[in-house]
């Protein structure tokens, strides 16, 4: 028998049925639709720069964002969470609900809740926040700006008078 002659043993192969040619009706069907994802799922993963990125400029988003990347100039989070990752270089003044450092920083940072240093990030700027924590072996020079949290300011002052404090914590 010639290789181009069809041997009778194709046809009683049980894999003869898939190799079979996909009608026009199978070729038009659209795939099903990707799952719809909900307000919850779009809120707890942030926007992400990457570590390969270099961003010049200003950046103002509406939700949690993630550097891990290179940026310069202004960041505006408004009242979301920033993470600075272990492998970014900002140089950039900041402004954020929360931001959580793990590289580097080079540029104002203020915050209406508070500035978390991790360990092995650093920070050459001022910081101006309701609270800030700093962890054994972050590296932190400038000027620290503790003000009240936004939630006290909206808050009925004590029934004593006497302004509630607020202090800055080390952790280690």
């Amino acid at each position: 028998m010639s290789m181009w002659n069809k041997r009778a043993s194709d046809d009683d192969h049980p894999r003869a049925e898939q190799r079979r040619p996909a009608s026009p009706a199978e070729v038009m069907q659209a795939p099903p639709p990707p799952p719809a994802r909900s307000a919850a799922d779009t809120q707890r993963r942030p926007a992400a720069i990457g570590q390969s990125m270099v961003v010049k400029g200003e950046i103002l988003s509406r939700e949690d964002l993630s550097i891990d990347g290179e940026m310069e100039g202004k960041l505006d989070v408004g009242q979301n969470r920033l993470t600075i990752g272990p492998n970014a270089k900002i140089r950039a003044s900041i402004r954020a609900r929360e931001v959580e450092i793990y590289g580097a920083v080079h540029g104002n940072v203020e915050a209406s809740d508070r500035i978390i240093l991790r360990k092995n990030s650093r920070l050459t700027g001022d910081l101006k926040m309701a609270s800030v924590v700093i962890e054994d072996g972050a590296f932190f020079k400038g000027s620290i700006d503790i003000t009240q949290p936004q939630t006290a300011k909206t808050a009925a002052a004590p029934a004593s008078g006497q302004p509630s404090s607020v202090s800055a914590s080390t952790s280690g």
